[in-house]
């Protein structure tokens, strides 16, 4: 029996339990992949300070994301694509997100719908969205999410073209996979993925299919998604967000001083600093490598949040200690849905927070809100 004491254990087990094309989806990057190791290297550069003899009794990892309360600063980000690493699941990550005090982040690109995740869950979720070039459809879903009560709007500003994904290419990757004689092979070999497939009914993308213009089946959708990114995404789009969507507003996709400050101009409520993942530019600085600038730039005036490259919960609290108010976590929750479903995913929370409280004792903090780059060795 595999002993699971971190997200690497959970990443390892995962790439035993998923199709080869679902897993290296969620855990590549693209191009060369440089800015997709770099976002982990990021935060192994960052030394922190320890200190002793201080009393570190009764610690507290309780905040606020953008004033909601959280069982520690973690969300968990969007991810295209969910509901093929384990059937279900979106639903299995927002009622493991909801049961553990943290807030989830529905993708437009997600396999389980909007309504799927809301009739399965009772609390608000977040919701993330793609502009599409038929604003219409933007607009239904934005309706949709608040018929379903999300609580907040994660926009994408950094993916209006798709980056050079190459194993995605050579892996022929489609949702549902084409029955192709490598696919099928691969399939063999994870029976217990397949049984789970087959006992759903939620196998494409559950926010397109049946809601855009002309997609029937897996040809039109296909050749619809690669036409629908907007190339004409512009800040001036964001106002046209603001006139269909009241509820909070994060900009997604910020790894620059100057669209930080721009974000911070439109009168959003936080902004999330993230490369994605390594999975657009490739070359681009890690995420944590830009943190530091963007708030001292707009920390006064705007939430900064960071994503990209965190697999631990120091990763989270080196964040925290250099100005963000919050951090969102992809592939760490992804690595646990893969390998064990709903309870992979409260693993890889449980392992976080762990991680995140001891950091904060070897540190000398007891309290969350403390944390400042007075933790860290700053170079």
């Amino acid at each position: 029996m595999t002993v699971i004491t971190d997200i690497e254990d959970l990443q390892n087990l995962a790439r035993r339990r998923v199709p080869k094309m679902f897993y290296e989806y969620a855990d590549t990057g693209s191009w060369t992949e440089g800015t997709y190791f770099d976002n982990e290297a990021a935060f192994q550069r960052q030394k922190l300070r320890q200190r002793v003899a201080v009393n570190i009794d009764n610690r507290n990892l309780k905040s606020e994301m953008i004033g909601e309360a959280v069982t520690m600063p973690v969300a968990l980000a969007p991810v295209g694509l969910t509901g093929m690493q384990h059937a279900d699941g979106e639903i299995l990550a927002a009622q493991a997100a909801e049961e553990f005090g943290v807030p989830y982040t529905l993708t437009t690109m997600s396999v389980c719908s909007i309504e799927d995740v809301a009739e399965n869950t009772t609390k608000p979720f977040w919701f993330q969205l793609y502009v599409m070039r038929d604003r219409g459809f933007s607009e239904s879903l934005l309706a949709r999410a608040k018929a379903a009560n999300c609580s907040a709007l994660v926009l994408t500003l950094d993916l209006q073209v798709l980056g050079q994904r190459h194993r995605d290419i050579k892996n022929g990757l489609s949702t549902p996979p084409k029955p192709t004689l490598a696919v099928m092979l691969d399939l063999m070999l994870k029976p217990r993925w397949c049984l789970g497939m087959l006992g759903t009914k939620r196998r494409s993308f559950g926010n397109i299919v049946g809601h855009a213009k002309g997609v029937t089946n897996l040809t039109s959708l296909s050749e619809w998604t690669h036409e629908q990114f907007d190339q004409t995404l512009d800040w001036s789009s964001i106002e046209w967000i603001k006139k269909h969507w009241d509820r909070k507003l994060i900009l997604k996709g910020i790894n620059d001083v100057e669209d930080a400050k721009i974000a911070a101009d439109i009168g959003a409520d936080a902004i999330l600093v993230s490369n994605h993942g390594g999975r657009q530019l490739d070359g681009a600085p890690a995420s944590f490598d830009m943190l530091g600038d963007i708030v001292d730039a707009v920390g006064d005036r705007i939430e900064v949040h960071l994503d990209s490259g965190i697999r631990s919960g120091q990763d989270v609290f080196k964040a925290l200690a250099m100005g963000a108010k919050g951090t969102f976590i992809g592939r760490s929750y992804i690595y646990g849905l893969g390998a064990m479903g709903k309870n992979g995913v409260t693993k890889s929370l449980e392992i976080i927070h762990k991680e995140l409280d001891l950091t904060m004792a070897l540190c000398g903090e007891r309290d969350i809100s403390n944390l400042g780059r007075h933790n860290l060795h700053m170079s």
